[in-house]
């Protein structure tokens, strides 16, 4: 037990028991709020390992606060622009992160998204709940049909993929934009990779599923948006910087596309405040992408297993290249 793991939030108990098994563990008691800095900067003290989550930023002044013994960090999410890297090698610091196992979860919603805002069923329900519909009208509700449309996919990785396996089911023509072609995908399901402004003047729907990096870090702007129909749905399940908000609020208010649907922001939470709010044409959700209890709970374990391969001295099991 001579090593000690961070765990910046209390995880199922399933994971809980698996490290305490193996380790010393001390734990942010917290379930639905991030650790407070100031706590996480104490919490890390001479711990070997921290088993972080996306809402936790693990800066060069949280390792140098754990010290010298800290050999990992196990980020539970796919994305790990919440760490930084560069500090990490420096210190010789192993991060990893938690890949495939959320893929078809947050495929799974990406596609709920899409359906949600095309036929208008998060606006329908509120019509039905605050008791306004009063009678059957021929062009009541009506919204954007899905099957035999083209889904642009921005970002052709393993989330990507499974957002255009999904497509196939529904007839439609797949485009994407990549950073390199997917020939191997092209064979297999028949899709297109393109340029991001082709992409985005063809598309019906377009599914943002890029990871955060300084290159794309507001890829789809003012421009990229103007490019779309009037009639297109834009769908962002990755990370709220990928998209300039502002410029997609003006987009949605100006009815210059159909809607948007969003699981991510520029800031999280999303403010009371924040414009989108207002909006009938944009349905919101709180950060779900990889929500299932299944998909959850493997993530965590995979943190751990993580961590514990580092700390006995083997490689990490998904190590951040």
């Amino acid at each position: 037990m001579s090593e000690t793991v961070y765990l910046t939030r209390k995880l199922p108990e399933s994971v809980m028991e698996y490290l305490a098994a193996r380790f010393a563990l001390r734990v942010f008691k917290g379930t639905e709020t991030p650790v407070p800095p100031a706590e996480l900067m104490t919490g890390v003290k001479g711990c070997s390992a921290i088993l972080s989550l996306l809402t936790d930023s693990i800066d060069a002044k949280v390792m140098d606060a754990a010290g010298c013994t800290l050999k990992v960090i196990g980020n539970m999410a796919v994305g790990f622009d919440n760490i930084d890297l560069a500090a990490a090698r420096e210190r010789g610091i192993v991060v990893t992160n938690t890949p495939d196992i959320l893929t078809e979860t947050t495929a799974d919603l990406a596609f709920a998204l899409m359906l949600a805002v095309a036929r208008r069923i998060p606006e329908s329900e509120r019509v039905l709940r605050t008791g306004k519909w009063q009678t059957w009208s021929p062009m009541f509700m009506t919204g954007m049909d899905v099957y035999g449309k083209t889904l642009g996919i921005v970002g052709m990785g393993r989330i990507g993929e499974a957002v255009a396996r999904r497509a196939k089911g529904f007839g439609m023509n797949i485009l994407y934009h990549n950073r390199h072609a997917r020939p191997e995908v092209d064979a297999r399901l028949q899709t297109r990779c393109v340029d991001l402004p082709t992409l985005m003047a063809a598309s019906d729907f377009v599914a943002v599923l890029v990871p955060l990096t300084p290159d794309t870090r507001g890829l789809v702007g003012e421009k990229e948006l103007a490019l779309m129909k009037p009639t297109a749905v834009l769908v962002n399940v990755a990370r709220g910087w990928v998209v300039d908000e502002s410029a997609l609020v003006r987009v949605l208010s100006q009815h210059r596309i159909w809607g948007a649907g969003l699981d991510v922001y520029e800031q999280e939470p999303l403010p009371a405040d924040s414009p989108l709010l207002q909006l009938d044409n944009v349905v919101l959700l709180p950060h779900i992408g990889s929500a299932s209890v299944a998909t959850r709970t493997e993530m965590a374990l995979l943190a751990a297993r993580n961590i514990e391969a580092v700390l006995t001295g083997q490689p990490a099991l998904n190590p951040v290249k």
